[in-house]
């Protein structure tokens, strides 16, 4: 999994621990919506 969320994180331009971040907020149930509204920059 780790390697898949380094493969996003390059293609994005951002940390792997910004993109572990909204995987996780993601696996708690969160909405992307709520993320986009609510959620600060980790």
């Amino acid at each position: 999994m780790d390697s898949i969320n380094s493969r996003i994180a390059e293609e994005l331009g951002v940390r792997p621990q910004q993109v572990e971040a909204a995987v996780s907020l993601l696996d708690e149930g969160s909405t992307v919506p709520f993320i986009a509204r609510y959620r600060k920059e980790v």
